[in-house]
């Protein structure tokens, strides 16, 4: 079975053309000039820019965060909002397992749970403490299992010590792994959220005062320093929010540090604090996770980092919880919702629409942020992210002349809301090909409940 894309703009993360793209079963064949009759299928995309498929490096799909709540997305509905949205790989952190447990024990329940995937998937594993036997089994899970890159918290009930990120990143450099870190100051977020009870601050906006920048950057800082007494050891900062942390990234890098990494979303870089109390207290709690929203000033400075090439990849930390029944009830304590938002449909065209259309980075900045760069930095490449002959066909379509208004009442998410509401964007995808087979046009799924692979993979 061979496919064709015809008159399209081609864009990769270095290039930009226009022509053809044949697909043969998974794979692209080849790009250049084709006759109709090279193919079965034929799709004219004229006007319509190629690209390669979305790869989301951050969600978290069915994750029990506590006993009471857990996100509302399953492997089925959430990867078919992210296909729908142009995504045709995501990443998934794995949910903590019970204290004691070893690394597989969550691992196992993750590969069951991910079956029903309609894209291809990967996980990034996780760290609950330190010791040797969990050391010796992070090594045969880098090196036999396909799952290069784990994830370690220096906040939460699972906090890392300093000592422990140290062990872990030198058994990341040994392995050819990659540490995955939540940066937030767990010890001083504790002390501002009770100062914030003891005074009865309670409403939304004190989320984000009980996190400031600070609390965030002096982490980033620290485990940056860490990574480099190990070697350089490999390491990447998730969501990061704050400007003081993408500013330490940049001296690191600066100085010499090699194999640092940062993510941000798409919240951090369009939404502000305002959210917390513009709309009242209720509407508020819809914005309550951690990192919390910062400031117009934080955006901007996120925005140019992309350019810069200070931030290499976004993820959308995908975490949805309903408002009606786990959110608003926070609106007089903030500490009493589930943390996390929906967003893994709406990243590939909100940032079509806000970065590339609005001049805010170029389309091969587009095509490195959300597909390319987290294929590099994950040992997918070029399998995933790339658009050579012999990479999975997995491509998304956009069309610039389309206009529409995100809505909690065209999602596929099973959230009850949704964080862009009545946001206008410009461009839609039209077409998201995984593996060759058509999965989406226009925002009717048309893909199978299982057609989605586990990732297999290797850093170099």
């Amino acid at each position: 079975m061979r496919t064709l894309l015809k008159g399209g703009i081609i864009v990769t993360d270095t290039q930009i053309s226009r022509g053809d793209i044949l697909i043969e079963e998974e794979k692209i064949l080849a790009i250049g000039d084709f006759k109709d009759s090279d193919a079965d299928k034929i799709y004219d995309v004229s006007g319509c820019y190629v690209m390669p498929g979305g790869i989301d490096p951050h969600t978290h799909m069915e994750l029990q965060q506590s006993p009471d709540y857990r996100s509302v997305d399953d492997f089925y509905t959430g990867t078919v909002a992210a296909a729908v949205g142009g995504t045709t790989t995501i990443l998934d952190h794995i949910a903590f397992g019970p204290k004691g447990c070893n690394l597989h024990y969550s691992i196992d329940i993750y590969h069951e749970l991910a079956k029903k995937s309609v894209i291809d998937y990967g996980f990034h594993g996780v760290i609950q403490e330190v010791n040797s036997n969990i050391l010796n089994e992070l090594n045969d899970i880098i090196t036999n299992e396909g799952i290069p890159s784990f994830k370690a918290y220096s906040t939460y009930g699972y906090a890392m010590t300093e000592v422990d990120f140290a062990l872990l990143l030198r058994q990341m450099k040994i392995s050819k792994g990659i540490l995955t870190i939540h940066c937030e100051n767990d010890a001083m977020t504790r002390y501002y959220q009770s100062e914030c009870i003891k005074n009865k601050q309670l409403e939304p906006i004190y989320h984000a005062k009980s996190r400031p920048n600070m609390t965030e950057a002096e982490t980033v800082d620290t485990l940056l320093s860490i990574a480099k007494m190990e070697g350089d050891a490999p390491v990447y900062i998730v969501h990061t929010s704050a400007r003081e942390s993408v500013k330490r990234i940049e001296l690191a890098r600066m100085i010499g540090q090699k194999n640092v990494y940062s993510e941000t979303c798409p919240q951090y870089l369009l939404l502000d604090e305002s959210k917390y109390y513009k709309e009242g207290p209720i509407e508020g709690t819809k914005y309550l996770m951690a990192p919390p929203l910062r400031t117009k000033e934080d955006q901007n400075y996120l925005w140019k980092a992309i350019t810069k090439g200070s931030i290499q990849t976004i993820g959308t930390d995908h975490c949805p919880f309903m408002f009606e029944r786990d959110k608003r009830k926070a609106a007089n304590n903030f500490t009493l919702a589930p943390g996390g938002i929906p967003g893994v449909e709406e990243r590939m065209i909100i940032l079509f629409s806000e970065g590339v259309l609005k001049n805010r980075i170029s389309l091969n900045d587009y095509v490195s942020i959300t597909s390319t760069n987290a294929a590099k930095i994950f040992g997918m490449y070029p399998q995933k992210g790339s658009l050579a002959p012999q990479s999975d066909a997995d491509i998304v379509v956009i069309d610039p002349s389309k206009t529409g208004v995100i809505s909690v009442k065209n999602q596929y998410s099973v959230c009850d809301y949704n964080t862009y509401e009545g946001l206008t964007v410009n461009g839609e995808v039209h077409l998201v090909f995984s593996r060759g087979k058509l999965i989406a046009k226009d925002r009717q799924f048309c893909g199978a409940k299982g057609d989605g692979k586990f990732i297999y993979r290797m850093l170099s």
